[in-house]
């Protein structure tokens, strides 16, 4: 299946999630957070009786012939929130587990990110999309609707992990797409310090940053017994050992590098969670967002 593709299960599991910001107090209105508000915006809602005050040009004239009556068509409004999905697109996303070799990090973050716009898109918030890996960045414009759904799920199959990311270039342009209102989602196995770099400063400038690190079922568990070539894609590092003499001091060394970035995004306001590649992709979407600022 690809990883676009949502079982059944799983899009009513999302069904039961929101993506909400920090300050949702903030925005107001009514709804998830202010998101649909009923007036003369851009996407069609329904159509309800003519009341004094509605501008002719909304009414629906072609169902006035048909009934005698008059309508017009009632519109939502635009989101005051636009959900960015920022996908980690580099060499060291493609890594996958002995066990399931033909799923990759990179297709567990994706099929995170089809998740995310899976639940903007229920709530009426404008969703959109940047992938930083080792060739230019690309970058989509939030907009709302299935037919932008289409589009990104489009772009998401065209990518391929590969390269080093350029975190420096990637905040300016981080910094230049993403509003104070926004929120941002960063997709990232976290092991490039200057991605964290990025994130702590985006965040120290009051914008909403989330981080959802995808880790591998093999780094979580060290199922290796044997001797092995372990190998950095993007450094070109090398290590040989054997796995089962390596695996304490690894889980040891591992646990503690997890805890360690986990409170460097906890001091600086960050939400995050961790997923591994071997679970269900509504789960980080749930840590996320039913916990504080930070966790």
């Amino acid at each position: 299946m690809s990883p676009l593709d949502l079982p059944s299960d799983l899009r009513r599991r999302l069904s039961t999630l929101s993506i909400v910001p920090r300050g949702r107090s903030a925005l107001g209105g009514v709804g998830v957070h202010a998101s649909r508000n009923r007036g003369s915006g851009l996407e069609f809602s329904q159509y309800r009786a003519y009341e004094p005050g509605d501008e002719p040009r909304l009414i629906d004239w072609k169902l006035y012939a048909r009934s005698d009556r008059f309508f017009v068509r009632d519109a939502e409004r635009e989101s005051p929130v636009a959900i960015w999905i920022v996908l980690d697109a580099s060499g060291s996303m493609a890594q996958t587990d002995l066990a399931t070799p033909d799923w990759s990090r990179f297709d567990a973050a994706r099929r995170v990110a089809a998740a995310l716009i899976a639940v903007a898109l229920a709530q009426g918030d404008r969703f959109g999309l940047i992938a930083i890996g080792g060739d230019d960045p690309v970058a989509f414009a939030p907009a709302s609707g299935s037919r932008h759904r289409d589009r990104l799920h489009l772009a998401l199959a065209r990518q391929a992990a590969g390269g080093v990311a350029d975190w420096s270039g990637a905040q300016r342009l981080l910094g230049e797409r993403i509003g104070r209102d926004d929120i941002a989602i960063v997709l990232t196995d976290g092991f490039d310090n200057a991605c964290a770099d990025a994130i702590e400063a985006l965040a120290a400038s009051g914008r909403d940053l989330c981080v959802v690190r995808i880790l591998t079922a093999d780094e979580r568990d060290f199922p290796f017994d044997h001797g092995y070539r372990f190998r950095d894609v993007e450094s070109g590092a090398i290590i040989i050992g054997d796995g089962a003499a390596l695996r304490q001091d690894y889980l040891t060394r591992f646990a503690a590098a997890r805890a360690a970035l986990g409170g460097r995004f906890h001091a600086a306001g960050v939400r995050h969670a961790e997923h591994f590649v071997d679970q269900s992709a509504d789960l980080p979407i749930a840590d996320l967002f039913r916990a504080g600022p930070g966790q």
